[in-house]
């Protein structure tokens, strides 16, 4: 008979659970727990942009914790949990411009729910069932999005852009170096990518043998794109001796600055380099589209008529980025990121090849998983890197595909455009200001200032000459840190808003001069108004002007 504290125990800890048949009571009990812990949720609401209250975090105290043994209760266990949320930022609220991290759709929420019940598994349709139809659905509609055959394309969701780039990667490696995925890599090889590519190529690199240190990243021009004539210097170079090239990386997008790499011609120079050297390979085209991928929407918008009423500069920007972004359906394999410029939540990217066939060079053997794939039909985890994969990115994902559409997204791109060219405005009205990307049609705004009164062009022209660089750029940098603290503490007073800070390339050879400390806006939100806009500029003209004050002062 079993003992009555087991049983009792037991009791609770089925109680926990959603029923796995239809109880009105306890499903009732369910419904209720989630929309009271989301009412309290909502209570941490305010005017700021973060939840609750912001504290200093106590790390010390969090190694101390040990595991408990007793069990909880419900109740006071959602609430403890719901106090780890105070003070994170609002990433829908029209004052949070810090990255390039979205507000997510109440269907890609719902999508997230439902997989987080009951837990499928993408690695096999026998542990996801029509989960898995939905991510090939994905993959179809994306693909046919980007210009890929939906019936020659292959894909699957990963952990997140590094996870695309490293599937990219892991592919091109095949390809140049056959029998590595067996024997390791035993001879030299090379990827070649921008210096502004994501830095994410750095851990591909490392986590695959290859090494970071035969990353070759190749210069930009002005506006962040991959120099063409460098790059084909570098890929040259790297076959005459006699290395491989792992794969060519396009970034369709970079981070900051919104940079867009010109994939037709890197395509161009790849089959020209292979015929010219008579390659036994061809180096694999890699397109990090995580953030640019959106941009294909607009492949087939009408821009004479332009329902939407986009502005003439918005449309202008769209129409520049177009052509490079038609030719993803060129490159031998895309990453794109739902939980960027997609709104869905974390994680929740795609990797997309053109031909499913590549898929293969990264198939392990079913004797090496005995208590796998002994019947079912779609078995990723043959290929996957990823031995569980949670079935919620590919429903949060097929959500706002089907929620959104091309319309749904075209209005996303185009506000945060729009807003964005608001933005560029208003801060270029400023004698002390500077904006870096001011050419790139994109959702960041990265920029510089200076201390008011002065004029940045003239600083800019100081930190240009290499006999007053050095000194300028250290004394500016300073000063935009002290701009960016203000900010950032009128923030954590609950006003304000909040801006991040990044650091971008001298343009000098010096290898002594120090790297451009710049601020940057990324507007993202579709709450993000004109009144949102007004508040940046005033509070960066408001910041400059005190911190100007405190210079004189001292």
């Amino acid at each position: 008979m079993p003992d009555p504290q087991y049983q009792d125990l037991l009791d609770r800890v089925k109680s926990a659970f959603p029923q796995p048949t239809s109880d009105r009571v306890h499903d009732a009990y369910f419904v209720f727990t989630i929309m009271k812990a989301l009412d309290s949720l909502d209570q941490l609401k305010s005017d700021r942009p973060y939840l609750g209250e912001r504290h200093p975090l106590d790390y010390r105290r969090a190694q101390d914790r040990r595991f408990p043994l007793p069990m909880g209760d419900m109740e006071n266990t959602i609430s403890e949990v719901l106090t780890y949320l105070e003070g994170l930022m609002i990433w829908g609220h029209p004052n949070t411009q810090e990255n390039v991290v979205p507000p997510t759709t109440i269907p890609s929420i719902v999508g997230n729910l439902f997989a987080s019940i009951y837990n499928p598994n993408l690695i096999w349709d026998a542990y996801s069932h029509r989960v898995a139809q939905a991510e090939v659905e994905c993959v179809s509609m994306v693909s046919d999005l980007i210009g890929y055959s939906p019936r020659q394309a292959g894909g699957l969701f990963t952990f997140g852009g590094t996870g695309a780039n490293l599937y990219g990667v892991r592919i091109g490696l095949q390809k140049a170096a056959p029998g590595s995925l067996e024997t390791g890599v035993r001879e030299p090889v090379k990827l070649l990518c921008s210096d502004h590519a994501h830095y994410s190529k750095l851990n591909v690199a490392a986590w695959l043998g290859i090494g970071t240190d035969n990353v070759i990243s190749v210069a930009t021009d002005e506006r962040d794109e991959i120099r063409i004539d460098a790059l084909e210097q570098a890929a040259r170079q790297t076959i005459e001796a006699g290395h491989r090239i792992v794969a060519l990386f396009a970034t369709l997008g970079t981070t900051d600055t919104f940079g867009v790499d010109d994939l037709p011609a890197v395509i161009d120079l790849r089959n020209r380099l292979v015929q010219e050297y008579d390659l036994d390979y061809r180096p694999h085209v890699h397109a990090d589209a995580a953030i640019g991928w959106i941009w294909s929407v607009f492949l087939d918008y009408d821009f004479e008529q332009n329902r939407l009423g986009l502005s003439p500069e918005t449309l202008g920007g769209i129409q520049r980025n177009l052509p490079r972004l038609a030719a993803l359906r060129d490159a031998d394999s895309v990453g794109v990121d739902f939980h960027k410029m997609g709104y869905a939540p974390y994680p929740d990217s795609l990797f997309l090849c053109r031909d499913r066939r590549d898929l293969a060079h990264l198939a392990r053997e079913q004797e090496s998983m005995p208590y796998l794939y002994q019947y079912g039909h779609h078995k990723p985890g043959a290929y996957s890197l990823e031995c569980s994969r949670s079935g919620g990115s590919a429903l949060a994902a097929l959500a706002n595909i089907l929620f959104l559409g091309k319309e749904g997204y075209r209005t996303l791109v185009g506000h945060t455009l729009e807003m964005t060219g608001q933005l560029r405005k208003r801060l270029g009205r400023y004698d002390f200001t500077h904006i870096l990307n001011a050419d790139n049609a994109g959702p960041s705004t990265v920029f510089r200032v200076y201390p008011f009164g002065e004029n940045a062009e003239e600083c800019r022209a100081r930190e240009s000459d290499p006999a007053t660089a050095q000194e300028a750029i250290r004394s500016y940098n300073e000063f935009n840190r002290r701009v960016s603290d203000r900010i950032l503490e009128e923030v954590h007073r609950g006003r304000g808003v909040a801006l991040s800070i990044t650091e971008s390339p001298s343009g000098l050879e010096d290898a002594d001069v120090p790297t451009l400390v710049v601020m940057k806006s990324f507007i993202i939100s579709p709450f993000t108004d004109a009144a949102a806009v007004r508040t940046v500029a005033e509070e960066v003209l408001e910041a400059v002007v005190r911190c100007s004050a405190q210079e004189d002062d001292e």
